[in-house]
């Protein structure tokens, strides 16, 4: 399989940036194509058009059904495993948004809710466990947040969205008004 010049440049930004959304780059270069890609796409073929190793294209595999962003496929009289990517645009984002939500901020909320139930042996324990509070209260806000937007269907997200430097001037506004009635 040949990729375009504008197929293949799209592929390895997103293996670039696998590593920062929390995978690595090959992972990220598979999934890219499996995007794109209108067909499904059986791991040789994947191996090939990356230009990488099987045995590194079962691993990304496995990794990418652990993140629930691959779907299986079979093919009439054909015994090879096929994959697509599972969903429509935002339904990948969604999901890689829950997935990262379950491995990164939910491990932080529970270790803070542990280490904030302890009593503090002395002052500095105290300050340090006000800030560690300031964190929770935090992540716990962003947390709540996250959960009202999964629960949006797409239409009303995107205008949310839309609306978003919009309630940013709004509220830009309403500062600068407020602060003249004083």
């Amino acid at each position: 399989m040949n990729l375009s010049s504008q197929t293949q440049a799209f592929v390895l930004h997103f293996g670039e940036m696998g590593s920062r959304w929390g995978f690595n780059r090959t992972v990220g270069q598979m999934f890219a194509l499996l995007t794109v890609h209108s067909e499904p796409l059986n791991a040789d073929q994947l191996a090939r058009a990356l230009k990488i190793s099987r045995g590194n294209v079962s691993m990304g595999l496995k990794e990418l059904q652990a993140w629930r962003l691959v779907e299986l496929h079979h093919l009439p009289g054909d015994r090879k495993d096929y994959f697509t990517a599972a969903g429509s645009i935002w339904d990948l984002a969604r999901t890689v948004f829950e997935e990262r939500r379950k491995r990164e901020l939910d491990p932080t909320l529970t270790l803070l809710r542990q280490l904030l139930l302890n009593d503090p042996q002395d002052e500095q324990e105290a300050g340090a466990q006000e800030r560690m509070q300031e964190v929770y209260d935090l992540l716990e806000l962003l947390d709540r947040f996250a959960n009202a937007l999964s629960r949006l269907d797409q239409k009303d997200l995107l205008k949310l969205m839309r609306l978003g430097s919009g309630i940013s001037k709004l509220l830009e506004l309403k500062g600068k008004s407020g602060s003249r009635k004083r």
